[in-house]
């Protein structure tokens, strides 16, 4: 699998997702600067956490209109697979490539920590191969983490299976107690419709690794490589 990972202004996840894909996971990867109109054949792209051009106006608004992204939204509508993590998913839901947004966190704080989080469906590459009562642990790192979707959209989301991960204890349990930041209804990722475009908040390259003690991010990664063929 040939992975391109974008670097935007900002970016600072983007060396720890393409250590996690090439060293451990033995992965092909390209890099993608912002300006390029040149996806070099990536048959998976991912747009990595940080703190696109400063996060000035909101996460991820100017961002979304790097040249880059032309290339990425086009690539997305043929059916490419584009996952976001934190402000990658920022980024893709003010380019519309998925639904609701991200707020301040309720608290008003940067929230940096390890919490819970646990698969909604197993019909998605991203959760396709976790155990749906498994609890991961996967660090946070964000100030603008808190998913809002209005009550249609919400509603959609629901009905078709959108939800890919929601905020848990570590006994699995999705309380109140376990949101770390607001979050409706303790939604930590979702996919479009089409389920080939995924986003969340928590950071699994930064679980995915025995010299961090923290293995968890794993999951995810070997759950897509697992469901789509090189």
């Amino acid at each position: 699998m040939k992975f391109g990972v974008v670097i935007f202004p900002g970016s600072n996840c983007d060396e720890d997702i393409i250590y996690v894909l090439e060293k451990i996971l033995g992965q092909q990867v390209v890099r993608l600067w912002h300006k390029d109109h040149n996806l070099q054949g990536a048959e998976f792209i991912i747009l990595p956490g940080g703190f696109s051009f400063g996060d000035y106006l909101r996460s991820g608004a100017i961002a979304r209109f790097s040249p880059i992204m032309q290339e990425v939204i086009q690539f997305a509508a043929k059916g490419g697979y584009v996952l976001g993590i934190c402000n990658g998913f920022q980024i893709l839901t003010e380019a519309g490539l998925l639904p609701g947004a991200l707020l301040h966190n309720e608290n008003r704080k940067f929230i940096c920590r390890n919490i819970y989080l646990k698969a909604q469906t197993n019909n998605c590459i991203v959760t396709a191969q976790i155990d749906l009562e498994r609890a991961l642990k996967i660090p946070i790192a964000h100030g603008e983490g808190n998913y809002f979707a209005d009550a249609d959209v919400l509603k959609s989301i629901n009905d078709n299976d959108q939800v890919l991960f929601r905020y848990c204890d570590a006994g699995g349990n999705i309380t109140i107690e376990a949101n770390p930041n607001g979050s409706i209804e303790n939604i930590a990722g979702v996919c479009n419709i089409e389920r080939n475009v995924f986003g969340f908040m928590p950071h699994p390259e930064r679980a995915a690794d025995a010299l961090v003690a923290n293995e968890d991010g794993l999951a995810i990664f070997e759950s897509i490589l697992s469901m789509v063929k090189a």
